[in-house]
């Protein structure tokens, strides 16, 4: 059975998600803390790991580093009361899949938690294919690996879905509806946060900037363009 990585120090909040998730049927690993999160995470193999950011005698942020260390296929969901933009930011770039404030709705952090868990099944597939390549971006699914005029950028999960997306649309402006549903699995106003800050990282490692969007270009209103060049 699929097991589901719980983290968070509030006992009532992880036997709460436990019996969400079980019920859903999936197997719970509770920890209260990072080093049983990890020792979980080696004998438990995850599909998922919900994780909360105020941990001990860690912070979330490490244990976040440690995972995504061990793994660069598992998703991870930050849950976590701390709603500030530069924590989120941190989590995202750090590697975190996804990002949701408490307090939450159960249908919706289960919606989220089977979300995650079939992208991770399909990149375990490897259902992306082939390298793809569109003027100068050349993205590798085997490595999760961008290159682009001479550079090879390693991409988080999310950014090298959220290109591979755009890539394979062929220069058409794509909705932000329809990228949050494609490439997390869901589309609401957490999932458009996100979205919106995986793009400005993404960017980042384009060489792009607030100015000049020259390879991901933003429609108002509407979605985004990818210009490759």
């Amino acid at each position: 059975m699929r097991a589901i990585l719980l983290v968070d120090d509030d006992q009532g909040l992880t036997d709460l998600l436990a019996g969400i998730v079980r019920q859903a049927g999936f197997t719970p690993l509770a920890a209260a803390d990072p080093t049983t999160a990890i020792q979980l995470f080696e004998t438990g193999h995850p599909v998922v790991a919900v994780i909360d950011l105020n941990l001990k005698p860690y912070d979330g942020f490490e244990l976040l580093a440690e995972l995504r260390r061990r793994s660069t296929s598992l998703p991870i969901l930050v849950l976590t009361g701390r709603a500030l933009e530069d924590d989120k930011v941190r989590a995202l770039d750090i590697g975190a899949d996804d990002y949701v404030v408490k307090p939450f709705g159960h249908r919706e952090i289960l919606a989220r938690i089977r979300a995650h868990a079939r992208r991770g099944e399909r990149d375990e597939g490897d259902e992306l294919g082939p390298a793809l390549e569109v003027g100068s971006l050349r993205l590798d699914p085997q490595e999760r690996m961008l290159h682009r005029e001479g550079v090879s950028t390693r991409l988080t999960g999310t950014e090298f879905r959220l290109l591979h997306f755009l890539m394979s649309q062929g220069g058409a402006v794509v909705p932000t509806d329809a990228i949050a549903r494609h490439v997390w699995g869901f589309d609401d106003a957490p999932a458009r946060e996100v979205v919106r800050v995986t793009v400005h990282r993404l960017r980042r490692k384009l060489g792009d900037d607030g100015a000049h969007q020259r390879v991901i270009r933003t429609v108002p209103g509407v979605g985004l363009r990818l210009h490759p060049g």
